[in-house]
């Protein structure tokens, strides 16, 4: 389907994010677009390829992703016919962690799940973003209170980069109108109740008209519940006791 056959709304938000996608290589030069997979990804990914193919593309690869996932990675670089870079966690730094916790040493507690998330994708973010001036993320306000205070560009003190999100503004049922729209690819799970997808033994379904990040991470308070590479103001004690491996 044609730009011309968007909606009206649509259209004023492909402008929007296009405008911030273009200033953001103007200004810092060297962008790069950490490509979550998920259904906001889709749309950044047409909109970089699209406009602003210099921008680069790089996904994180936790090494706990579901199949789904990795599909879609292959059918979006068939697509736009362009490779996006992966990364992985550190090798012995999970053979470690595994040693100590478990290989679902994650659902101990909330310090074993944040070091989880640490080893699998804050470290190989970290590294992917390294000397780089700016990158791009598709939050959105509606995702969560704290992503509802987010601005289209802010420095960001953790890694030393600018961040862009330029999709912000967007509502789920703008990024659904898009995709479909221009029959994007997009995770098949989404089909099956996954509103959100991260990695596969930390992301469930949830019911149709819940929170939709209630299905990462959900034997946590919904305040705890981010990878670390969004910003989160305060820790939140989980609501229930962590489980504790078999035997202790």
């Amino acid at each position: 389907m044609s730009a011309e056959q968007l909606s009206p709304r649509l259209e004023s938000l492909v402008q929007d994010s296009r405008a911030a996608l273009e200033r953001a290589v103007s200004e810092y030069g060297d962008v790069v677009y950490s490509n979550s997979l998920g259904a906001e990804a889709m749309v950044l990914t047409d909109l970089i390829c699209t406009y602003v193919p210099e921008i680069e593309m790089f996904t994180l690869d936790t090494g706990r992703l579901p199949d789904e996932t990795l599909a879609l990675l292959d059918r979006v670089e068939r697509r736009y016919q362009r490779r996006i870079r992966v990364y992985y966690p550190d090798a012995k730094s999970i053979e470690s962690y595994v040693s100590d916790n478990g290989i679902n040493g994650f659902y101990l507690g909330i310090e074993e799940r944040q070091q989880c998330c640490h080893i699998r994708k804050v470290e190989p973010f970290k590294r992917a973003v390294a000397g780089r001036k700016a990158w791009v993320t598709g939050v959105r306000r509606e995702q969560s209170a704290e992503r509802a205070l987010g601005e289209t560009f802010s420095w960001d003190e953790r890694y030393g980069l600018w961040k862009v999100s330029p999709l912000l503004e967007w509502t789920d049922e703008d990024v659904w109108a898009y995709i479909n729209a221009r029959n994007l690819p997009y995770n098949a799970l989404h089909d099956k109740g996954y509103p959100s997808i991260g990695c596969a033994p930390c992301t469930r379904a949830v019911e149709p008209g819940a929170d939709p990040r209630s299905g990462r991470w959900w034997w946590e308070n919904p305040e705890s519940r981010e990878c670390g590479l969004q910003p989160r103001r305060r820790v939140i004690p989980l609501k229930v006791e962590p489980r504790r491996a078999a035997g202790q």
